[in-house]
């Protein structure tokens, strides 16, 4: 049997219920116990690990996201439309402006294969192909 102070601490029996002048107890222990415990750990242990998985996944999805916003960065987009042939100032300036208040139309200029870009642009700007 185990003994439990008043002041909590745990003994053995052997000194006739007294130590330090302090009454002891008798404390049943559950049998028990100790595989709750260890359930316990495991189910932290589980939930431990999928916090960890979540935080990957999330981590990888900024990833992912950080990477589509750089294929459709306004600087990407320049670069695309100082390869396209025929593009005439106006034109060139319009979509300059279009591109830096719209993700949507970075993303489908991009997009775009070559020869679609330029006639796609052309009818987003109002201008007519010449």
């Amino acid at each position: 049997m185990t003994y439990m102070d008043e002041d909590g601490s745990s003994g053995s029996g052997d000194d006739a219920n007294m130590l330090d002048g302090h009454k002891r107890h008798p404390v049943a222990v559950p049998s028990g116990s100790g595989s709750r415990k260890r359930s316990r750990k495991a189910t932290g242990d589980a939930i431990v690990d999928a916090m960890l998985e979540i935080a990957a996944a999330s981590k990888m999805r900024a990833s992912v996201i950080l990477k589509n916003e750089d294929r459709f960065s306004i600087s990407r987009c320049i670069k695309v439309l100082d390869e396209l042939q025929g593009v005439d100032d106006r034109v060139y300036f319009l979509a300059l402006d279009l591109f830096e208040n719209n993700a949507t139309a970075r993303e489908i200029f991009v997009s775009l294969k070559g020869d679609r870009r330029l006639p796609w642009l052309q009818g987003k700007c109002g201008v007519s192909s010449s």
